[in-house]
């Protein structure tokens, strides 16, 4: 194992291999430079430089990793007995791990040249982290660190063009925090974000892996449930509303018991926009906030869910300590 602190290759050229082999190895570093400036994308790099490098060694597969601890590594070609691994760093940024691959093992000529070969990667690479993850911090709200509204429709048309694919529905909840305004009254609007956090802490809790939280608005968010009809998803609401309203927030000597009300709309046709499904969402969480708050309702009413929940699913009325009507 190495660890490479790539500066630009020039060490590794004036000490690779002989002078005949160092103009073929240099045209194609330049080759290779030029293609990697094509893409800011990660995977897209990764797959240049395997395609590329193995003109000049060869080898059956690589693997890159951003940690060691890595569970989606990027993997090209095959793995193999012999390997041979390296860790990339600029002096500024550290870039990942990367292993090469082959039945026999590697001369040092081999590995000097594919040291200098990933000096031709480093900045590239360095390049397309820093934009993913401009891309990344784009979609994130940075209160409570879920989805963002642009984050929301990017995974809505995900799931839209999985449904026209697979047949596979999916449910949108939309979940709005009671009397917020009255919260951020009573106690100022730094403990108005600590109950949003607060909430979004909670959805994150109870929904699953598979399930993507957004905050849609202020003091409302958004649950995408994938694979999920309307049934499923008033099962997934009702957890969320039980475990919201169980929440004590301690602020001084009072203490904040927030409430919730959702709004639940499933898609079986991937005809439907986007906006109906969330136009149908919001209009039962309309329903379920005139008919008294802290309660679910689905829109419109699906056959598959039964007469039962065709209705509001009503909660237990509390007294909150925080004084909400």
């Amino acid at each position: 194992m190495r660890d490479l602190s790539l500066t630009g290759g020039v060490e590794a050229l004036a000490n690779g291999p002989s002078a005949g082999a160092a103009t073929e190895l240099l045209q194609l570093r330049n080759k290779l430079a030029h293609a990697l400036q094509t893409s800011l994308d990660t995977d897209t790099l990764i797959g240049l430089f395997f395609n590329h490098s193995r003109a000049l060694v060869t080898y059956n597969g690589l693997r890159f990793s951003t940690s060691p601890g890595d569970n989606h590594p990027i993997d090209f070609g095959r793995q193999a007995t012999h390997q041979c691994h390296y860790t990339l760093r600029l002096p500024d940024h550290y870039l990942g791990e990367i292993t090469f691959y082959r039945r026999r093992r590697f001369s040092d000529d081999e590995q000097q040249t594919l040291e200098t070969l990933l000096a031709s990667l480093a900045f590239p690479l360095r390049n397309a982290q820093q934009y993913q993850k401009a891309l990344q911090l784009a979609l994130i709200d940075p209160l409570t660190c879920v989805g963002n509204r642009a984050a929301l429709d990017n995974a809505l048309e995900r799931e839209r063009q999985l449904l026209m694919r697979k047949g596979e529905p999916f449910a949108l909840i939309l979940l709005d925090i009671d009397h917020f305004k009255d919260i951020n009254d009573q106690h100022g609007h730094r403990r108005g974000d600590k109950v949003i956090r607060a909430v979004a802490d909670t959805i994150d809790q109870v929904s699953r892996g598979t399930d993507m939280t957004f905050r849609y608005g202020g003091e409302e968010f958004a649950l995408l449930l994938s694979g999920t009809g309307a049934a499923g998803a008033l099962i997934t609401a009702e957890r969320l509303r039980r475990a919201i309203e169980a929440l004590y927030i301690a602020h001084d000597d009072a203490i904040i018991r927030p409430t919730v009300s959702l709004g639940v709309s499933a898609c079986f046709n991937a005809n439907e926009s986007a906006g109906c499904l969330i136009d149908r969402a919001d209009l039962a969480l309309y329903r379920a906030k005139a008919t008294g708050r802290n309660r679910t309702s689905c829109e419109p009413p699906i056959p598959e869910v039964g007469l039962a929940m065709n209705t509001e699913v009503a909660a237990t009325k509390l007294t909150p300590l925080n004084s909400r009507s």
